[in-house]
């Protein structure tokens, strides 16, 4: 018997997401010092979750995020596409310079006894300039969404994005859907 009961309807997703995404650079098990080429792999905390649900379970499932108009805002977008996730974005345009940027994480592997490395690029991150009134809840709500996902990381990126949270924690409520907060507290950020 399932701890949790969610109604069986014709909602349009089992599953939506208010995150920030990224992109990896890993040289696998190569340290970055003596890396000449890098796999690139798109994640973030709250993404993970719909994406693996879609993947894994067949879910129907969504992202709410920021987008950059530029290349690696497409590598993105294309890589989430893949992965069978619905996207909900604010766009923002690229000055060609300064951003705003989708956040870069690098890691490595480790080998042997050298431990894993992670270090992460946040500076100016798109994400991070979400605030309420950005995102259109009730267009996604109104469709039905059976459970709402945010994160601790997500909420750390501003002075605005726990805000977002928040708008769409209320969206969620009213709308009936299951709600969850996943602390992930990150040292490094």
């Amino acid at each position: 018997m399932s701890i949790l009961k969610i109604k069986k309807d014709d909602c349009q997703l089992d599953f939506v997401s208010l995150g920030a995404l990224v992109h990896r650079l890993d040289p696998g098990i190569i340290p970055f010092r003596k890396a000449r080429s890098f796999e690139i792999h798109v994640s973030g905390g709250e993404y993970n979750v719909a994406a693996n649900l879609s993947d894994c379970f067949g879910l129907k499932t969504g992202i709410v995020s920021a987008m950059v108009d530029y290349g690696i805002g497409e590598l993105v977008q294309n890589r989430v596409r893949e992965m069978g996730v619905q996207t909900f974005f604010k766009y923002f345009k690229h000055d060609g310079v300064r951003g705003p940027n989708i956040a870069t994480v690098y890691s490595d592997r480790g080998y042997g006894v050298r431990p894993p490395v992670v270090f992460y690029n946040r500076s100016n991150e798109a994400a991070g300039l979400l605030k309420p009134g950005d995102i259109n809840w009730k267009e996604i709500f109104d469709k039905g969404v059976r459970w709402f996902h945010s994160g601790g990381i997500f909420a750390a990126l501003s002075d605005t994005t726990s805000q977002v949270i928040i708008e769409g924690m209320k969206e969620a409520k009213k709308s009936g859907a299951i709600i969850s907060f996943d602390l992930n507290y990150r040292a490094k950020l």
